[in-house]
């Protein structure tokens, strides 16, 4: 369904009718879609959630811009339409940052946290200036790059390519916007405060957002998991979802969700 709004129409998918409810989301220009094989199994036992957030899919905004602060509203705006109380909330790649600031600003709505290679620092990098020209110049040409270098799997072509189907449905100029707004944020001082269960997945091939990253948000979330899988590459909901499905049932098997 479209949730409607004076500044959006957010596309929104639900699947299962479990008493458990677990929420998506997607990373940049990456839309809910990238949890859309990781539910095939979470539906199961899962109701299951996810959107396009504002610059990606089919979600359309009439905002004058993209900001943290609004990507953070549509999250709750989400929860609230579906009368969601609380939830398992996962995120993949800069979806994170989403994800980390709800929490912290109401972490009595989630019961769980799942981070995907997630990005909670986002100070600008010269791999990341590369990747903003790219989107100004030819963003089409820097999204075949972009999803290549996500997916060094050597067995998922079809993969790769449903990637870049989902990528392309964003814009440069939206691709920009949500890169921009998230330059100034570190959450790095703050995650201590997160006393969520949390499961952290990780690629070992991952070229976008080191292990080292999520080594260290391992470290710093004082209930936190982190597995990693020895043959994933950014976005394993895409190239693994299996996994990641299966990592999800397992640690929240004794939780209360």
């Amino acid at each position: 369904m479209f949730l409607k709004s004076s500044d959006a129409e957010i596309l929104v998918s639900s699947y299962g009718s479990a008493a458990r409810t677990f929420v998506a989301h997607g990373g940049w220009v990456g839309s809910g879609e990238l949890w859309a094989a990781p539910f095939e199994q979470l539906s199961r036992s899962w109701r299951t959630v996810t959107y396009d957030h504002r610059g990606t899919g089919a979600t359309r905004s009439t905002a004058p811009g993209i900001t943290m602060e609004l990507l953070v509203s549509d999250l709750f705006r989400v929860l609230d339409a579906l009368e969601i109380d609380t939830c398992v909330l996962a995120a993949e790649s800069m979806g994170a940052m989403v994800a980390l600031k709800a929490v912290l600003l109401h972490p009595d709505r989630f019961s769980g946290l799942v981070i995907v290679g997630g990005r909670y620092i986002g100070a600008p990098t010269p791999a990341r200036d590369r990747l903003l020209a790219g989107c100004k110049l030819n963003f089409p040409a820097t999204m075949e790059a972009f999803v290549n270098a996500c997916t060094p799997e050597g067995d998922c072509d079809a993969e790769r390519a449903w990637g870049k189907l989902i990528v392309n449905r964003s814009n440069g100029p939206d691709a920009v916007q949500m890169m921009a707004c998230a330059e100034h944020v570190d959450l790095t001082p703050r995650l201590s405060a997160i006393t969520l269960p949390t499961l952290i997945l990780h690629g070992r091939k991952d070229v976008i957002v080191p292990l080292s990253s999520s080594e260290t948000l391992a470290s710093l979330l004082p209930n936190a998991k982190l597995v990693i899988a020895d043959d994933a590459g950014h976005v394993p909901t895409l190239t693994r979802p299996v996994w990641v499905a299966n990592q999800i049932d397992a640690f929240f098997a004794n939780q209360p969700a």
